[in-house]
C-alpha cells in the first residue's frame, strides 16, 4: 500500500514515514482470525460463527476494506477447511485500503494524494439454496421496501417463510357487537363513528366509538394518542381482543386492530394472518409479500427432520406445516403446524447446546478427590452449611472425582449461599495441586467475590501454607497486575478472581483445575471458551466448569438454552433470614414512602434508591439516578447524606462511594441497576425502586435481594408513576411472593425468553412457534437430541444432513449469554 496513506503530513526529508498504528478494532479482528486458524478453521472462534462476526465487523471501515479486498466469494460456513485456511491467511495478509484509513486533513495541513480507487469485488454468485436469496426476489420488493423488511430482520426468502403471524383474524367467526361476551377473546367487524385523544389515567390515549347494525361500543388505547389521527370516521376496522364492561356497556381496551377494505372480506370463511409490522408497512402489503414467498418457495423447503423422527413424534412435513402456519384451513390445522415447527426449533436448540457440552468435555479433566479437605473447610466456616448446600456440594464433588470435565450450573436464590459452595470446590482443587479461577461480569461483583473468598479461604492451610487469593480486573494497577499474572503463571496464586481481564493476552495458568463463572447468562460461552484456551495452552487437562446464577432460571429455560449444563439448585435459605416485606406504593403515597425511609435512617439503618436510567431521557418518561439524587438531596432529604453510584463512573469513584456507604458515612445510596448483584451491606434495610414497572420480575427480585442481609426486618418499596395494567400485575406478584423460582416462571410467561434477563439480547433467539409453557414438547425434543447425538455425534449421517444445516443456523443466534 502507498505509505502516504499512513500519514497526515509529508515526512521530513530523509525520514521515512511511520505507519500509523492499527486501530484496536482491527487488532481485535486479526486476533479472532488468528484464533480461528489455531482452532483448525472449525468456525468456532466466535459464538454464532465467523459469517456473523464478519458481518458485524464490517461496521468498521478499515475492517470492511480488508474483507472486501480478500473477496470471500461465498459464505465461510460453506467453505471446506482447506479453503477456509487459505482465505483466512489472505485476510491476515491484507492491509486496509488507504481510503479507509486516511484521516480528514486539518485546515492548513498538506494535502494527501487520493488513494487509487479500490478494486470492487465481483458480485457474489447466487446462493446455492434459493431460500437464501435476497427478499428482492419477490416482485415489488426493492429500495425502501427492502429497507423496511430489513428493519424487521427479514433479509432472505427463508426469513419470510419463517416470519409467522402473531395471530389470525377469524373472518368466519366475526361476531356482531350484540353477541360479544365479556371476558372472552373475540373478533368484531365494526365502523368507526368517532375517535379522539383523551386523558386515560395520567397520560393521553385514544378513545373511539364504534358500531355495527346491532349496537355501539367504546374502545380505548392507553398511551397511544396517535391512533386518533389514524382512525377516520366511517373506517371499517377489525378489532380483536378481550371484551370488558365500562359503565355496564361492552368495551375493549388496547385491542389489536386493522383497517379492512372490500377485497379483504373475500377471505371470509378462513383465518387471515396478522403480522408484526414496522412504520410505513401495512398488513395488506406484507401479506402479499409473504404469500408470494409461501406460494413460490415453500415447496423448496428441505425438511431437517428425518422421516423416522417425524413418524416417532407424529409430525407433519415441513412444507405443509409452513403453509398452514400462514394460511391455516382451521384452528386445529394451525396448531398441528405450530407443534411441528416448534419441535424443530426446540430440537435444533437442544442439539446446539448439547454439542456445546460435548465440545467443553472434549478431552480429559483432572480427577480430584476430597481426601478429608472438606472437613477442614467446614471447621473453618463461621456458620454451618444448610442441607441444600451440602446436597449440592455432594453433586459437585462427585463430578470433580471423574476424569470427564464437569459442566454444571449452580442455581440459588439471592442469599442462599452459592459462593460458600463454590469456595468448597476451589478448596478441593487446591488440595489436589490445581488452581481455581472465578470470573464475574462486573468489577463490583468481582471485588465482592474476592472479599468473600479471601474471608472464607484465608484461614485454611493446605500443605503447610495458606491459600493465596488474588483479584485481577481492568482497574488493577499495572505493577500489581504484573505480579499477579506472574503468580498465576507460576502457580503461586491458588485462586484468581476477576473479570474479562482473566482471558486477556498474557494471562496463563500453570495448572487450572476448575473455572467458576458467575452470573453465567451475562458472561457465557465465548468467555468460557477463551478461559479453556488459556488453561490448555500448555497441554493441560480441560478444567472443570461450575457456572453460577443468582437469577433463578425457570426449568423450561434451563432445559432449553442451558441444556449443556447439569443443574444443581440450592432451594433452602440460611436459618434466621427474614423475608423482605414488599409493597407497591401508588404515586399519591410517595411522600409516605420517603417518610418511612427517613424513619429507618433515624433508627440507624440505611437505604438504596434505584432508578432505571443514569441520566434523563426525552424518549423515556422515567426517573434518572443523577437527577433523582440531586432532587432527593435538595428537596426531600436535605439533612441526610446521599451518594450516587452508576455504571459510567470509574472504578476508583465507584469503590469510594461503596466504601463510604459500607462504613455508614452515607445514609442513602442512589444508584442504577449496577447494584443488582454483588453488593452486600447488612445494615441496608430499605430498597426503593423507582420506575418499578420498567423492570421484569426477575430483575426486581434481584434488586430486592440487596436488602434483608442483616438481622433487622427489611423492606422493598416499588414506586411507579403510571404503570400499565400488565405492570401492575407484575408488581402485585412481587408484593405477594418471595420465591425467586416461582417469580422466574411468572416472568418468563409475561416477558418471554428474549427479555427475561432484563435486556433484549442476541444470545437467546425469539422462537417463531415454540412456547415455554409446553414442558412436554421441550422434554421430548431434549430426549430426541440426546438420542441423535448418541448415534451420530457430528450429524454426519446422510439422513441428518439437512438437520446439520438447521442446527448451524440456530447456532448463529444461540449463545445463552447477553451480548
Amino acid at each position: 500500500m502507498n505509505r502516504v496513506a499512513y500519514r497526515r503530513t509529508p515526512a521530513r526529508s530523509g525520514t521515512p514515514a511511520r505507519p500509523a498504528p492499527e486501530s484496536e478494532a482491527l487488532l481485535r479482528f486479526r486476533k479472532i482470525i488468528e484464533l480461528e486458524l489455531r482452532r483448525g478453521c472449525d468456525d468456532g472462534a466466535v459464538i454464532g460463527g465467523l459469517d456473523r462476526f464478519l458481518t458485524n465487523a464490517r461496521s468498521d471501515k478499515a475492517i470492511a476494506s480488508v474483507i472486501d479486498a480478500a473477496v470471500p466469494g461465498r459464505a465461510y460456513a460453506q467453505m471446506s477447511p482447506a479453503v477456509r485456511e487459505k482465505w483466512l491467511r489472505v485476510l491476515l495478509a491484507t492491509k486496509p485500503s488507504s481510503k479507509a484509513k486516511t484521516p480528514v486533513s486539518a485546515k492548513g495541513a498538506a494535502k494527501v494524494p487520493h488513494a487509487p480507487k479500490p478494486q470492487f469485488a465481483p458480485k457474489p454468485p447466487p446462493p446455492a439454496d434459493p431460500l437464501d436469496a435476497d427478499v428482492t426476489a419477490i416482485k415489488g420488493v426493492k429500495g425502501a421496501m427492502q429497507a423496511k423488511l430489513a428493519k424487521m430482520g427479514l433479509h432472505t426468502i427463508r426469513d419470510l417463510l419463517y416470519f409467522f403471524p402473531n395471530r389470525h383474524n377469524d373472518f368466519a367467526n366475526v361476531r356482531p357487537i350484540s353477541e360479544l361476551k365479556p371476558d372472552e377473546e373475540q373478533t368484531a367487524l365494526v365502523t368507526v363513528w368517532s375517535a379522539a385523544v383523551v386523558r386515560l389515567g395520567r397520560r393521553p390515549g385514544t378513545q373511539a366509538m364504534v358500531g355495527d347494525e346491532t349496537g355501539t361500543m367504546r374502545v380505548v388505547w392507553f398511551n397511544q394518542p396517535y391512533l386518533a389521527e389514524q382512525l377516520h370516521t366511517n373506517d371499517r376496522i377489525v378489532l380483536a381482543g378481550k371484551v370488558g364492561l365500562y359503565n355496564k356497556s361492552k368495551a375493549m381496551e388496547n385491542p389489536e386492530w386493522e383497517r379492512v377494505t372490500g377485497d379483504d372480506l373475500t377471505h371470509t370463511g378462513r383465518l387471515v394472518p396478522v403480522y408484526r409490522l414496522t412504520q410505513g408497512l401495512s398488513q395488506r402489503v406484507l401479506r402479499r409479500i409473504v404469500k408470494e414467498a409461501v406460494d413460490r418457495y415453500a415447496n423448496l423447503l428441505r425438511d431437517p427432520l428425518p422421516a423416522a423422527i417425524r413418524k416417532r413424534h407424529r409430525l407433519q412435513d415441513l412444507k405443509g406445516a409452513v403453509a398452514q402456519m400462514h394460511y391455516p384451513d382451521t384452528a386445529e390445522k394451525q396448531e398441528e403446524a405450530r407443534r411441528r415447527v416448534a419441535f424443530e426449533e426446540l430440537l435444533c436448540v437442544q442439539l446446539a447446546v448439547l454439542e456445546r457440552r460435548l465440545q467443553w468435555q472434549d478431552g480429559r479433566a483432572a480427577p480430584m478427590g476430597t481426601n478429608g479437605v472438606l472437613d477442614v473447610y467446614y471447621e473453618s466456616l463461621p456458620f454451618a452449611l444448610t442441607g441444600a448446600q451440602e446436597r449440592v456440594l455432594g453433586e459437585i464433588t462427585a463430578d470433580l472425582k471423574r476424569n470427564r470435565p464437569m459442566a454444571r450450573l449452580l442455581q440459588g436464590d439471592v442469599g442462599s449461599g452459592k459462593t460458600a459452595v463454590a469456595a468448597a470446590a476451589l478448596v478441593v482443587a487446591n488440595a489436589n495441586q490445581y488452581q481455581g479461577a472465578l470470573m464475574a461480569p462486573t468489577e463490583i461483583l468481582a471485588e465482592q467475590h474476592f472479599k468473600t473468598l479471601k474471608s472464607l479461604l484465608s484461614r485454611i492451610q493446605i500443605g503447610g501454607r495458606r491459600m493465596k487469593v488474588e483479584l485481577l480486573t481492568g482497574s488493577t494497577k499495572p505493577s500489581e497486575k504484573r505480579s499477579i499474572v506472574e503468580g498465576v503463571a507460576s502457580g503461586v496464586v491458588d485462586v484468581v478472581v476477576g473479570t474479562h481481564a482473566l482471558i486477556q493476552d498474557g494471562v496463563s495458568f500453570k495448572n487450572l483445575g476448575i473455572a467458576v463463572v458467575d452470573e453465567q447468562h451475562r458472561f457465557g460461552v465465548m468467555q468460557r471458551a477463551a478461559l479453556k484456551e488459556r488453561a490448555m495452552a500448555k497441554d493441560q487437562p480441560t478444567p472443570h466448569l461450575l457456572a453460577m446464577s443468582a437469577t433463578p432460571i425457570p426449568r423450561t429455560l434451563a432445559l432449553t438454552f442451558f441444556g449443556d449444563l447439569d443443574v444443581s439448585v440450592i432451594d433452602e435459605m440460611p436459618p434466621g433470614r427474614l423475608p423482605v416485606k414488599t409493597s407497591w406504593v401508588s404515586p399519591e403515597d410517595r411522600g409516605e414512602a420517603y417518610a418511612f425511609v427517613r424513619e429507618q435512617v433515624h433508627e440507624g439503618r440505611q437505604a438504596f434508591v434505584v432508578c432505571p436510567l443514569i441520566e434523563e431521557s426525552a424518549a423515556l418518561q422515567t426517573r434518572s439516578a443523577v437527577a433523582e439524587c440531586e432532587r432527593l438531596r435538595t428537596e426531600v432529604f436535605p439533612d441526610l447524606r446521599l451518594g450516587l453510584l452508576h455504571g459510567k463512573m470509574n472504578s476508583k469513584d465507584k469503590d469510594a462511594v461503596l466504601q463510604a456507604f459500607r462504613r455508614g458515612d452515607l445514609h442513602i445510596l442512589v444508584a442504577t441497576t449496577v447494584i443488582e448483584v454483588g453488593i452486600d451491606i447488612p445494615n441496608a434495610s430499605v430498597m426503593v425502586i423507582e420506575g418499578a414497572d420498567r423492570f421484569g420480575l426477575a430483575q426486581l427480585h434481584q434488586l430486592r435481594g440487596r436488602v434483608g442481609r442483616g438481622a433487622d426486618q427489611s423492606f422493598c418499596l416499588l414506586l411507579s408513576d403510571d404503570p400499565s395494567t400488565t405492570a401492575q400485575h407484575r408488581l402485585q406478584l412481587l408484593e405477594d411472593n418471595n420465591d425467586g423460582f416461582a417469580l422466574a416462571e411468572a416472568d418468563l410467561r409475561l416477558r418471554g425468553p428474549g427479555d427475561y434477563f432484563g435486556t433484549r439480547q442476541s444470545g437467546l433467539p425469539e422462537f417463531q412457534a415454540a412456547d415455554f409453557s409446553d414442558v412436554k414438547l421441550i422434554e421430548q425434543a431434549r430426549q430426541e437430541a440426546m438420542q441423535v447425538l448418541d448415534a451420530d455425534p457430528h450429524l454426519e449421517a446422510e439422513e441428518n444432513r439437512e438437520l446439520r444445516g438447521a442446527v448451524n443456523r440456530m447456532k448463529k443466534v444461540v449463545t445463552g449469554e447477553v451480548s
